[in-house]
């Protein structure tokens, strides 16, 4: 959770924030090449890092920690297979079997400013609760997008996320959110993707914020694992995550990150 009150960008601030993100969506096209049955979670992640560092940028989530009490998190990227929610830790033994799905959540740092998206992946065919779980979270993050917008509130948004997920009898995360981004990964505001209209803090002009819809196919509860980081679902039925960065204007709200490098590929399904 993000303390504090939210950072306003300046318009030079946000250019330098959507290149960041321009990275994140060129890595997660990058890593979509190679997502297919028999590759390791560990190879997807050298592919990661070595395409960030080859342009220039960090990978933001190698080393990272909430806190003194979690350990360095050991991937350029999070790898969340099935019903692992989000944090999925990459390893050698991990490997991509034909009807999964995978959650690739990437952040980046370039030029001192940070990027973050997400997107979540099918592995062949995959069964028709899984195809439906891609298609209600991805139009899940369409519907926040479109309430964060000046004037709105977190609780628009968490609403407009909540009610769309819960009338296809799936679930959102309570205890994971999205978050302010740009100056460092985790910024106030936190995101809530449940809520009550009329709600929470009103968005702002020049808010640059994550927003990241975390769905479950059964129920909200999350189960962390021994490693402080995989967040797996307590009914062990799959979850799906679209995330984009989004910064708010006056007039308007703009996606930094792309989902269209991605869905250029031969290999990849398109829900939604």
């Amino acid at each position: 959770m993000a303390k504090g009150q939210p950072i306003k960008k300046t318009e030079e601030q946000i250019e330098k924030i959507k290149k960041s993100c321009q990275l994140v969506s060129a890595t997660l096209a990058e890593v979509g090449r190679y997502i297919r049955p028999g590759v390791s979670t560990l190879y997807l992640d050298k592919i990661a890092d070595t395409f960030i560092r080859d342009n220039g940028g960090t990978p933001i989530f190698k080393g990272y920690t909430f806190d003194k009490d979690t350990p360095p998190f050991p991937g350029s990227i999070c790898t969340s297979i099935n019903e692992i929610v989000v944090h999925g830790i990459p390893s050698a033994k991990t490997i991509i079997k034909e009807g999964d799905i995978i959650s690739i959540d990437c952040g980046v740092v370039l030029e001192g400013y940070v990027g973050d998206s997400a997107y979540t992946f099918a592995v062949g065919e995959v069964s028709a609760e899984k195809e439906k779980l891609l298609r209600v979270t991805k139009e899940a993050l369409n519907r926040a997008i479109a309430q964060a917008k000046v004037g709105n509130r977190l609780g628009d948004l968490g609403h407009a996320v909540q009610s769309y997920v819960e009338s296809f009898g799936f679930s959102v995360v309570r205890d994971m959110v999205g978050h302010g981004v740009g100056l460092k990964l985790h910024e106030p505001p936190d995101v809530p993707n449940y809520g009550i209209k009329g709600k929470g803090k009103q968005f702002q002009s020049n808010w640059v914020l994550a927003i990241e819809p975390m769905v479950n196919a059964g129920k909200h509860h999350i189960q962390i694992a021994p490693d402080k980081w995989t967040v797996f679902t307590s009914d062990r039925k799959p979850s799906a995550q679209f995330e984009h960065t989004v910064a708010i204007f006056n007039d308007h709200t703009e996606i930094l990150t792309t989902f269209a490098e991605i869905e250029q590929l031969t290999n990849v399904t398109i829900y939604g």
